[in-house]
């Protein structure tokens, strides 16, 4: 199967799109991946922006209207500015504390644990607590079984860097959807965490997308349960 460029979106259910982008963390080449999900009046809800491109603003244009621009938690947010200059119709959605770490950044609308109205029918959604770092939350898109995780935890079965590989398996994330050991330092109220996972457990999910590796076609539920077993 030829390579898709990376301007091009993957379709991977009905109004459910994948941007693959390469990203960096030092000198580990983790890549990224932004999600683009079209709401049921046909405007878009777009999940972690990757870096901005004109090919990808037109990719994008071509599925519909921009109506949400989401950073998912304090650290996915370093190309909502190039997103939101592209689409100032569109309204910038964060987690509580990202206004107070990125003051210049245009945020129109924190994020709770009640989903807004204009994409309740479709998602539902789960703040991760615990984590202050972070501050995730993670999303579940019932028509297509879909659940969305940005840092919580990776999914690497592959990678072309002998030095990622290594990393993830000192880090008990390798060929499994699992979180990192930094992703465990991070968690300073493990009770917390595991009760946000209990709520969210309760989805019924079928394919996982992570920010940070390859696309988990099925079961999800189950690999998502194993990856906090552990909590």
């Amino acid at each position: 199967m030829p390579t898709l460029p990376d301007a091009a979106p993957r379709k991977l259910a009905d109004d459910v799109h994948v941007f693959d982008a390469p990203f960096s963390v030092a000198g580990l080449e983790l890549g990224g991946r932004m999600t683009v999900l079209r709401l049921p009046d046909g405007g878009l809800w777009v999940h972690s922006p990757v870096a901005f491109t004109p090919a990808r603003r037109a990719a994008v244009e071509a599925l519909g209207t921009v109506r949400f621009l989401v950073a998912p938690n304090l650290l996915h947010h370093l190309h909502l500015p190039d997103w939101s200059a592209a689409f100032p119709d569109a309204r910038v959605v964060a987690p509580a504390g990202l206004r107070a770490k990125r003051p210049s950044l245009r945020i129109d609308q924190e994020l709770d644990d009640t989903p807004d109205p204009a994409w309740a029918p479709v998602l539902e959604q789960m703040h991760v607590r615990g984590m202050p770092t972070v501050n995730e939350f993670l999303f579940f898109h019932r028509p297509s079984r879909t659940l969305l995780i940005t840092d919580l935890a990776f999914h690497f079965q592959r990678a072309d860097s002998r030095a990622l590989r290594l990393y993830l398996r000192l880090n008990r994330a390798w060929g499994r959807l699992a979180p990192t050991v930094l992703e465990r330092l991070l968690m300073k109220d493990k009770e917390a965490v595991r009760a946000s996972i209990q709520r969210a457990l309760k989805w019924d999910v079928e394919r996982v997308i992570v920010c940070h590796g390859q696309v988990l076609e099925h079961g999800g539920q189950q690999a998502f349960h194993d990856a906090f077993s552990w909590l």
